[in-house]
């Protein structure tokens, strides 16, 4: 059936599928790009302080003579570097006046690590702005199943939702946390949802993504958004082609998967890229051929947020890389005074 909407628990519904505007947008004029989103039909937009575009949201819905009570808003608090330094409720208001709007449909705390204070008081300061009602509904993002349970244990209200990585690759790694919002009413958002495609193209999931796009008269890409459904998660994805945008919303239209090819993605899943995108193994491939893979030790603090692993990763590529040519270097050098 075609994109709806899904109940929260503060009883608001919430569209299912929402077009964000981090990743390629970020610090970037965005508003071409919602506009485009606007027409082709989704009525949710995702969108962040820390990207640096909030601006173009009313422009896009002006330029597309669109209400603003017909769309959904999402936005996001974080606090790291020139971000958050006036506090979240100073910084909301900073938001809602890029947004031109008195309040945010849903306002979400970007990650546990981009806090400096608690998680506890932080949330209290949600929980604040909520029943001032500068945001109607209130969540968290990149959180984990400890992050939440610490949460939750001084919390008055509920997170509404929890906005995670979600696509075949990482589900084992977020199993636990997806159980933990199930047990306890929180609804999933799942960003990057075609990182099979777009990032690890080539592994497992392929071929049983493939198998049920055959099935269905469906692209794989309108698959990975079935099988997002089939998790009673939120979609937030984002294209800069109108073509494309217009697949993710036929994806709505198709009947559910199937259990066996569901379970089937979820294997394939697990077989594949997980290591890489959600346990922390990298691996680069050099030009001799050789490839050199690096594990994170499993209580390492990277594991707290997919964010922090993402940037930590970065961190270590860039560290092996240097090492490794350091090597080659002091092996020559090595050769020719010999």
């Amino acid at each position: 059936m075609p994109f709806g909407k899904v109940t929260l628990n503060d009883g608001r519904t919430i569209p299912e599928i929402a077009f964000g505007t981090g990743s390629v947008w970020k610090r970037q004029d965005a508003t071409p790009y919602v506009a485009q989103a606007l027409q082709a039909g989704f009525v949710h937009v995702d969108t962040a302080q820390a990207y640096q575009n909030e601006e173009s949201i009313p422009v896009a819905l002006k330029e597309t003579s669109t209400s603003r009570d017909d769309v959904w808003i999402t936005t996001k608090y974080w606090r790291s570097g020139p971000f958050g330094l006036l506090g979240i409720r100073s910084e909301l208001l900073k938001s809602l006046e890029r947004l031109q709007t008195s309040t945010v449909d849903l306002y979400l705390i970007h990650n546990p690590r981009g806090l400096g204070d608690t998680i506890g008081n932080s949330w209290e300061q949600f929980e604040a702005v909520a029943q001032e009602g500068l945001a109607r509904s209130i969540g968290v993002s990149n959180f984990t199943k400890p992050d939440l349970e610490e949460l939750m244990s001084t919390a008055k209200i509920t997170p509404a939702v929890n906005q995670i990585r979600l696509n075949p690759y990482t589900l084992a790694e977020q199993q636990p946390v997806i159980d933990f919002c199930k047990k306890h009413g929180i609804v999933i958002e799942a960003y990057s949802p075609l990182a099979p495609i777009t990032r690890y193209p080539g592994g497992p999931v392929d071929e049983p993504v493939r198998k049920a796009a055959k099935r269905l008269n469906a692209t794989p890409v309108q698959v990975l958004l079935a099988w997002v459904r089939s998790k009673g998660a939120v979609v937030v994805t984002t294209s800069s082609k109108t073509e494309r945008l217009q697949e993710y919303l036929g994806a709505g239209d198709l009947p559910p998967l199937k259990e066996e090819e569901i379970a089937e993605i979820d294997e394939a899943g697990r077989q594949g890229y997980v290591a890489r995108e959600g346990k922390g193994l990298m691996e680069r491939r050099l030009g001799s051929g050789v490839t050199i893979s690096f594990k994170f030790d499993p209580s390492m603090p990277t594991q707290v947020s997919s964010l922090g692993t993402l940037w930590w990763n970065r961190f270590l590529r860039s560290t092996l890389v240097v090492i490794i040519l350091l090597g080659l270097v002091l092996m020559q050098r090595t050769y020719m005074s010999s």
